[in-house]
C-alpha cells in the first residue's frame, strides 16, 4: 500500500497585487512529494521555484499572498493557517535550508545554543539531553570533534561545514518536511557532492521529504527522485528524474536538458533556449512558452497549455509533447 503524501500542493495560486494589476509568479502549481522523496524543482530565475517553497512554509513578503489552492502537510491543511499556527509548524513539521547558511545561523549565539534552543523549543527536552541530541546532530552530518565544536561561531566554520551546521539545525527537531533552496549554490563541485550526499543519507534513513529548489540539472540528476519542471510561474513538465532528462517531453525541459554539459567524447555542442522568460506581469496569450518554443503552433500561441493530467503520460503541460522511441 502507497503510504499517504507527506506534501500535498493542489491548485496553488501566488498573486502579488500592484498599481498596474495583479501578477501570479505561482499559477496553478499541484505536486506531491512522498516520505523518503527528494523532489527536485528546477528552472530558470523568476520561474516560481522559491515562491513555491515560500508558500509552503507562509514565508511569503508581502504583498505576496496564497490567492487559491490548498496546501497540505501530513493530512493537515496549513495554508490558512494562523501565523502563530505555522510558527509552531515550522522547525518541528518542516526544516528549512537556505542558500546562504550565514543568513540561517546567527552570528552571535555560538552553533550549540542555536541547536539547543531549537530543540528545546520544538521538543521536550531538558537542557543536557537537548545538548546530547545536539551533539549527535552534528555528527549526523559529519562535523568532526562535535561536542568542541558546540562552543564555535558561525563564522568559525568553512562553507561546506555551514552548511552542513544548518542541515543539522533543519533536521534536529526530526522534521517530516525539508525544503531546502539552493543549499549548493555558494560551494564548490566537490563540497556540493558531500552536501548531496549528504542530503539523500539523511533523508532515507529518517523518511523525510524533501523539496530541493535549485536552478541545477546536475544537482537535479544526483540528488531527485522525481523533477518538476518550472517554467513562468507554471509547472512545464513533472515525472521521474532520468526519464525527463533522457526523454523530455515538454519542449522547455528538452531545451534545459540540451543546455547540459557533458563528459561524453563527441559532446555536441551546447543548446540555447532563444529569448528570455517572461515577467509575471507579462505572460502572453496561450502558453507562456510559446514565443521561444520551435514546436509552437497557432494553438500554443493562443490558448493556455494544457494541464498536466491532460498530457497521456501524465507529464508535460504541452499541446504538442515530445514523442520518443522506445
Amino acid at each position: 500500500m502507497t503510504p499517504p503524501p507527506v506534501l500535498s500542493v493542489r491548485n496553488l495560486v501566488v498573486a502579488i497585487p500592484s498599481r498596474s494589476g495583479t501578477s501570479r509568479p505561482v499559477n496553478d502549481i499541484s505536486f506531491d512529494i512522498a516520505p523518503g522523496e527528494i523532489l527536485g524543482v528546477v528552472g530558470e530565475s523568476g520561474a516560481g521555484k522559491s515562491m513555491t517553497g515560500n508558500a509552503v512554509i507562509g514565508l511569503l513578503d508581502r504583498p505576496a499572498h496564497i490567492a487559491s489552492g490548498e496546501i497540505w502537510l501530513n493530512g493537515r491543511r496549513i495554508d490558512a493557517l494562523l501565523p502563530e499556527d505555522l510558527r509552531r509548524i515550522r522547525g518541528r513539521q518542516v526544516g528549512m535550508v537556505f542558500q546562504d547558511p550565514l543568513t540561517s545561523l546567527n552570528p552571535l549565539l555560538r552553533i550549540g545554543d542555536q541547536l539547543i534552543e531549537t530543540i528545546r523549543e520544538h521538543l521536550p527536552m531538558t537542557a543536557a539531553a537537548a545538548r546530547d541530541r545536539a551533539v549527535a546532530a552534528l555528527e549526523e552530518v559529519g562535523i568532526p570533534a562535535a561536542a568542541e565544536r558546540l562552543n564555535s561561531y558561525p563564522h568559525e566554520f568553512s562553507g561546506g561545514m555551514r552548511q552542513r551546521v544548518v542541515i543539522a539545525l533543519a533536521l534536529c527537531a526530526e522534521p517530516s518536511l525539508v525544503i531546502a533552496d539552493e543549499p549548493t549554490t555558494a560551494l564548490d563541485v566537490s563540497v556540493q557532492a558531500q552536501i548531496i550526499a549528504l542530503l539523500r543519507r539523511l533523508c532515507r534513513d529518517r523518511g523525510t521529504a524533501v523539496m530541493l529548489v535549485t536552478h541545477d540539472m546536475g544537482v537535479i540528476s544526483e540528488a531527485a527522485d522525481r523533477v518538476a519542471v518550472m517554467y513562468a510561474g507554471r509547472l512545464a513538465e513533472l515525472g521521474p528524474v532520468r526519464s525527463v532528462i533522457s526523454q523530455p517531453r515538454h519542449p522547455y525541459a528538452d531545451g534545459l536538458m540540451g543546455a547540459m554539459p557533458s563528459i561524453a567524447i563527441g559532446q555536441r555542442r551546447l543548446r540555447q533556449i532563444p529569448g528570455a522568460m517572461p515577467r509575471p506581469s507579462a505572460i502572453p496569450p496561450g502558453c507562456a512558452f510559446a514565443p521561444r518554443c520551435p514546436r509552437a503552433a497557432d494553438t500554443c500561441r493562443l490558448d493556455p497549455a494544457p494541464s498536466l493530467a491532460d498530457d497521456p503520460q501524465g507529464r508535460a503541460a504541452c499541446w504538442f509533447p515530445m514523442e520518443h522511441s522506445a
